[in-house]
């Protein structure tokens, strides 16, 4: 993308004034889309996303430019507008890249540009009717196909040179269905860090019968209602719960300035002892791993929590310097447009040793959340409110009739103290995850886990 040499005589620019760090992030990223909606193809769209960030440190002071210009020319103006900005002095660094081979753990079989539009055509067609055609209550579905070519070098004054390829693939089939009136929707959204070998292990099929299904069984449901009670989150994307009230008050973005519930804690008791979390970007195929951050730091798995004890926060390289910590491996940007900042890339609570039947059975009135939705945290406080977009009531130990309109609402530090029983069943659920550095690609996941004593909102 950009030679060893450049590279080096870019990063000699970007400390000329001073700086005691210096680093380039370039890429060139094809997002190419396939939409369906009223049966037909609706739309087949290709976004190139292609640049530069130069980035400089000095003591806790950092300057960044961008560029879309990645000549030599053009990347060194870029730097010296990042050295111009952050002040005057003199550079004393001996620059010397090596490049870096990390390995990859992702291997591509069939890379998605490589196929026909009308082969990807065919995968989303039969997703999408298969939402169509599942009941005839089902009155609009819509699909996307998405495979994803990002391609990154980076470069710094510690001597990093290194250059990554990741693709991602994924199917999402939305649909709504109307009873009485009412309508809900229902949605699934399978996706890999692979090529069209995913669709080995995916059945389009299916993932739109679970879209239909979740918006049917949703649509003939009851309110459901309000109280504090127990709650049996299921697997998969239920780990969304952590990740958003718990996951993103454990990123140094927010812990280096104190502004996290978990700040401080390090070595303390902060969820019960059958909790143990963990964030690891090295999952191979997973939609959130990463082969090394985007400042070059190797991915790795990181225990966030042992049995209820924090253990690791998330740190970037900048955030890192604040808290006097080292990287471990979680910055990571949307673009390079964007600073980037520490961020989950798979994280999960681990699997622990209850059965599902035995959460079930233990809970005489209560909530099962078969799968959760989006909600609103405050990492700083931790409180949340989250929607539950499939959930039943639990009467007598026995899962009952569906219910909609439910929420949870509480505080991390509460609801990870209140988790009593945690299941086998771990399993992944693929979503994009936004913050300061922009929408990223993350997994979250847990097995069945019980929440002894959560608000549940409804009516």
């Amino acid at each position: 993308m950009i030679s060893r040499e450049v590279c080096q005589r870019v990063l000699a620019k970007a400390v000329s004034t001073g700086a005691d760090y210096a680093e380039i992030f370039a890429e060139n990223t094809t997002n190419h889309l396939i939409s369906m909606l009223d049966s037909k193809v609706s739309n087949i769209s290709d976004r190139v996303v292609a640049g530069a960030a130069v980035r400089v440190y000095k003591g806790l002071r950092s300057v960044m430019a961008t560029t879309i210009d990645t000549s030599e020319s053009g990347l060194i103006a870029c730097a010296l507008k990042a050295a111009e900005a952050l002040g005057q002095g003199t550079a004393a660094m001996d620059i010397v890249l090596k490049e870096r081979l990390y390995g990859d753990i992702h291997p591509i079989r069939v890379v998605p540009s490589s196929v026909a539009n009308a082969e990807k055509v065919s995968l989303l067609k039969e997703g999408y009717f298969a939402a169509k055609d599942y009941d005839s209550c089902i009155t609009q579905v819509s699909g996307q196909f998405l495979d994803v070519d990002h391609n990154i070098l980076i470069a710094n004054t510690e001597g990093t040179y290194a250059q990554d390829r990741q693709i991602r693939t994924r199917l999402m089939i939305s649909a709504i269905a109307e009873k009485n009136g009412e309508t809900q929707t229902g949605g699934c959204r399978p996706g890999a860090r692979m090529g069209m070998e995913l669709f080995e292990t995916v059945s389009p099929r299916q993932t739109g019968i679970q879209a239909a299904k979740q918006a049917v069984t949703m649509a003939g449901a009851g309110y459901c209602p309000a109280g504090v009670m127990p709650v049996a989150i299921d697997n998969g994307f239920g780990g969304v719960i952590f990740h958003e009230a718990c996951g993103h008050s454990l990123e140094a973005t927010g812990v280096a300035y104190g502004r996290s519930q978990f700040a401080g804690k390090l070595g303390q008791k902060i969820a019960n002892e059958k909790v143990t979390a963990i964030d690891d970007g090295t999952i191979p195929g997973a939609w959130g791993s990463i082969n090394f951050d985007d400042e070059g730091t190797p991915a790795r798995k990181n225990v966030l929590i042992e049995n209820g004890v924090l253990k690791s926060y998330m740190i970037d390289k900048f955030n890192g310097r604040r808290m006097g910590m080292e990287s471990t491996g979680n910055a990571r940007r949307e673009s390079y447009s964007y600073t980037p900042t520490s961020r989950m890339t798979n994280t999960y609570i681990a699997p622990g040793t209850d059965r599902n039947e035995d959460i079930i059975a233990s809970i005489e009135y209560g909530l099962y959340a078969r799968e959760m939705g989006g909600g609103s945290v405050n990492p700083v406080t931790g409180e949340f409110n989250f929607a539950v977009n499939e959930g039943y009531l639990i009467r007598n130990g026995k899962i009952c009739e569906p219910v909609r309109g439910a929420s949870l609402v509480g505080k991390g530090s509460d609801v990870i103290m209140n988790i009593d029983m945690v299941g086998q069943n771990l399993d992944m659920g693929q979503g994009m995850c936004g913050s300061s550095s922009g929408s990223v690609p993350t997994n979250v996941g847990q097995p069945m886990i019980r929440v002894s004593s959560i608000t549940v909102g409804g009516r």
